[in-house]
């Protein structure tokens, strides 16, 4: 997935109003297909991998066990930042599931099973790739940060969900400086000849990434909120403008991005590169 692609659905209406129960079960990996998996096929490595603590039984944690300074509730989900491996695993594989939902060009049925296997092979290394640089990312103790917001399951008492049937949208929110000279991300402009800032003290912006939605929970305001949620943690982070990259083509995700406030970044002067994408900015 290209680093800054937004994927949205369309518009969302506020609310959750949804059974959550009925979210289709996640069961571990099989790489054979039959009638019964009827369910999301989610990759999943070896829980004793030497790369990864992994477990992919691990039930969802009550919300007082880790310390989590940005959330947001409404109706039975909460938005927040990823605090398990499991979470970030989570995130990566919404990533490949929407990264495959938007090539017009891949189209598989049931009826063809080789077919199907070899696209959830591309899903599986897709995961893999983009759980280990999501960790890194979301690891970097620098100024430059990454915060990978997830919205999950609000806690029950006496009503236990593993991590990995409680993730139902994801995007990453990185806290970036602007490169000398810039004032729009990418911008194509002659570096000037001596600068006195270093990096730390240059002007910072916000970046929203990733933006994705699982299937059977779209259009129940859950993009709305995430989104809400990162402009909180950009401000927290003294950024006074967020921006995104949309997809020309992608109608649905510009009108969501329209309703929060975002607006076009002009894009017809020659110092921005040209691009599949419209840049949008919201000024905070």
């Amino acid at each position: 997935m290209k680093d800054g692609s937004a994927i949205s659905s369309d518009p969302e209406e506020d609310g959750v109003d949804f059974d959550l129960r009925s979210a289709p079960g996640f069961p571990r990996l099989e790489m054979s297909y039959s009638q019964r998996d009827l369910g999301p096929r989610i990759p999943q490595i070896e829980a004793s991998s030497s790369r990864s603590n992994l477990r992919f039984d691990r039930l969802q944690p009550p919300d007082d066990e880790f310390d989590c300074e940005h959330r947001r509730a409404f109706g039975r989900l909460v938005a927040r930042e990823a605090v398990r491996d499991e979470e970030l695993w989570m995130a990566a594989w919404l990533r490949a599931e929407s990264y495959w939902e938007e090539r017009s060009d891949v189209r598989v049925t049931d009826q063809h099973p080789t077919e199907s296997y070899h696209l959830q092979n591309h899903k599986r290394q897709f995961t893999v790739q983009e759980f280990n640089s999501l960790k890194k990312r979301c690891s970097t103790n620098q100024d430059e940060k990454c915060v990978c917001i997830v919205v999950v399951r609000k806690h029950e008492e006496n009503i236990k969900h593993a991590v990995m049937n409680s993730i139902f949208g994801t995007l990453d929110l990185s806290i970036r400086h602007f490169l000398c000279g810039e004032t729009i991300p990418g911008e194509r402009m002659k570096p000037p000849a001596s600068s006195n800032l270093s990096q730390t003290e240059r002007p910072r912006y916000a970046y929203i990434a990733n933006l994705c939605v699982a299937k059977h929970a779209r259009r129940q305001g859950i993009a709305t909120n995430m989104l809400s949620l990162a402009i909180d943690v950009a401000a927290s982070y003294g950024t006074n403008q967020i921006f995104v990259d949309v997809d020309r083509d992608n109608i649905g995700a510009q009108k969501l991005y329209e309703q929060i406030g975002f607006q076009m970044v002009e894009q017809a002067g020659p110092h921005l590169p040209a691009d599949k994408n419209y840049l949008l900015c919201l000024k905070i």
